[in-house]
């Protein structure tokens, strides 16, 4: 199939795993799917964190009935990878929270667990395999880098997952996700000057300053510490 350009949240083919897919995930179906809403296709695709003890306890979570959560897929430590809900319906992943003004992101989203609990780096066979996946997804649907986030992105305050831990740069230089600034920015950090460039930049939820302030932390300087910098505001504005 050739390269041809298609809008983004198009599908070019079906999503359901198949024999010739150079992953071959492993079929493990969640009975917790539905139907994407209002006619709406992936467009983002939102990276988290499991926090649980092991991939198989988070795998049984996901595809519990009783927990009324899922996600498309689940990548272990050890790279393994699990396919729990097709591509082309509505897992339960995102919950509440807005990216760029836009609401519904289980309808509109991918969502990928990794198998780790928050406190500790992500392995090279994990990184590896989600590096993998992201690429096939963004090309079966025309997903720029721009629509691969974290969840505490779409959720400041309420998700802190992928974490601290993990590797944002390594996903920018291979264009698997927005390329942060570094420009010097303005000499002084005023906090409407902050919100402005968040919002730009997607973080849209309605949240305080000191939420909005951690949440782009987390995606650009998880080290940051104490009141807004200059520093802060570097990662926000867009290359010229």
């Amino acid at each position: 199939m050739g390269m041809a350009m298609r809008v983004a949240g198009t599908r070019a083919r079906s999503a359901v795993p198949s024999a010739t897919d150079p992953l071959n995930p492993i079929w493990h179906p969640s009975p917790n799917f539905g139907e994407r809403r209002d006619g709406l296709t992936p467009s983002l695709i939102v990276i988290h964190y499991t926090a649980m003890d092991s991939a198989q306890a988070a795998l049984d979570r996901l595809c519990d009935p009783k927990a009324e959560v899922s996600a498309h897929y689940l990548v272990g430590n050890d790279g393994t990878l699990w396919q729990m809900v097709r591509e082309e319906d509505r897992a339960w992943h995102a919950g509440a929270g807005e990216w760029h003004g836009q609401t519904d992101i289980n309808s509109r989203s991918i969502g990928i667990e990794l198998d780790n609990a928050g406190k500790h780096p992500f392995p090279e066979p994990q990184m590896h395999r989600l590096e993998q996946l992201l690429r096939q997804i963004m090309y079966r649907w025309a997903i720029l880098p721009n629509g691969v986030i974290g969840h505490s992105d779409m959720a400041p305050g309420r998700k802190f997952d992928p974490g601290p831990r993990f590797d944002w740069l390594r996903l920018e230089r291979n264009l698997l996700a927005t390329p942060r600034g570094y420009a010097a920015g303005p000499q002084t950090a005023s906090k409407g000057q902050f919100r402005n460039l968040a919002q730009a930049a997607g973080f849209s939820a309605d949240v305080d300053d000191d939420t909005l302030l951690h949440a782009v932390r987390l995606r650009y300087r998880p080290w940051g510490r104490g009141p807004l910098q200059q520093a802060d505001l570097a990662p926000l504005i867009p290359h010229s």
